[in-house]
């Protein structure tokens, strides 16, 4: 099966993904009304979309093509207050993060749909254990040679994006311990990790042949990298996010993936090469551990380094390209999460310190993701 070709999209547009709990108000677990809230919501004029995701207590939400930050911002939130009015309606909430504190996996039920069936009947009870919870965000390439050379070069901030977006530390009622405890889950599965070092389609074309010809894969979305290339809507998709407790920072989240790729198409900071990719795994494990308690190693330099201090190096760098787009107040509240050291990982943690009962902790969040103050 042939690769097919990368379309055209304007450069730095934007789509975002957002994965979503789907809880009930009574105990707080996870609920299995995705066909219901599907129902309510396809009455309901809307820009982008929501649709089932692996298990049945999931939905994702999504944009279409934005231009900016607020662009982002503008269409989430009818999507969000859409989407709480739908589950007052069924006696349910709606939740961020990326790990439901307690559900059990055994217990979820794959949503019927003939891609989840072919999934569930291949990977088993990993399926099950795939009831987490990420955002995705879509960025715009010119052509298919740059969106190479943008996933490479965004590569080195997979780190950043952990650290910044954490919010699973629970898992199964315990404290993993990890602030993004996703992403374990993630990994487990064969198609996972980095894609392969290649910075022109050509080579791309050739190994995706490969790999087809083994019968391994049969389109794009076997792959589970956490940055891959999108030919049927001409961007890269960044993967490693966990769902965030808000939309408006899941708005900054893609506003500083705008803002990199700005700062990669603009000024060409670098040149990625397959070397960078020898600290990688360290990395991301160290992000998903300490989050943004973590050390970051330079793929460049060898350097360590805090990763909190390089994460602001670089919004420091970018600043230029952030306030050209419009982005300057959502990276603010990036810089500020760093400069206090509060992901939502750390809110999570906190507030099940003074509440000591996790179906609290997801009431609480569920009332997060609604726009109550935290």
């Amino acid at each position: 099966m042939s690769l097919e070709p990368f379309r055209h999209s304007e450069p730095l547009t934007l789509g975002v993904e957002l994965e979503l709990q789907l809880v009930s108000t009574h105990d707080y677990d996870l609920a299995p009304y995705a066909d219901d809230m599907l129902r309510l919501m396809e009455k309901i004029p809307l820009p982008g979309s929501v649709v089932p995701e692996m298990t049945s207590s999931m939905i994702e939400i999504s944009t279409g093509v934005c231009h900016s930050a607020s662009e982002v911002l503008g269409q989430l939130t009818p999507i969000r207050d859409a989407l709480v009015k739908s589950a007052d309606k069924l006696n349910i909430a709606i939740v961020g993060g990326g790990t439901h504190p307690f559900q059990q996996w055994h217990e979820q039920r794959i949503y019927d749909r003939p891609r989840f069936r072919k999934l569930s009947e291949l990977y088993g009870y990993l399926s099950k254990q795939f009831t987490i919870f990420g955002q995705h965000v879509h960025i715009g390439c010119p052509d298919a040679n740059a969106a190479l050379l943008m996933l490479h070069r965004m590569s080195r901030y997979i780190p950043h994006f952990i650290a910044l977006s954490a919010s699973s530390p629970y898992v199964q009622g315990q404290d993993t311990a990890f602030d993004s405890a996703r992403l374990n889950s993630v990994f487990a599965f064969p198609l996972s990790g980095r894609a392969p070092f290649a910075l022109t389609w050509d080579e791309f074309a050739d190994y995706y042949g490969k790999m087809t010809r083994t019968g391994v894969v049969r389109s794009m979305k076997d792959f589970y990298w956490d940055i891959r290339p999108k030919p049927e809507f001409g961007t890269i998709e960044i993967r490693v996010f966990d769902t965030p407790l808000t939309i408006e920072r899941a708005t900054a989240l893609a506003a500083f993936v705008q803002t990199l790729g700005a700062w990669f198409l603009e000024d060409q900071p670098f040149m990625p090469s397959d070397d960078d990719y020898l600290v990688y795994t360290y990395n991301r494990f160290q992000a998903c551990r300490f989050g943004l308690d973590a050390v970051y190693v330079d793929p460049a330099t060898g350097e360590h380094m805090a990763l909190r201090e390089h994460i602001l190096q670089t919004l420091h760098r970018v600043d230029p390209h952030a306030r050209r787009l419009g982005a300057g107040n959502a990276l603010q509240m990036l810089r500020d999460s760093v400069n206090s050291n509060h992901n939502d990982a750390r809110w999570l943690r906190e507030l099940q310190a003074r509440e000591q009962l996790l179906g609290e902790v997801v009431r609480r969040g569920a009332g997060r993701f609604r726009g109550q103050p935290a």
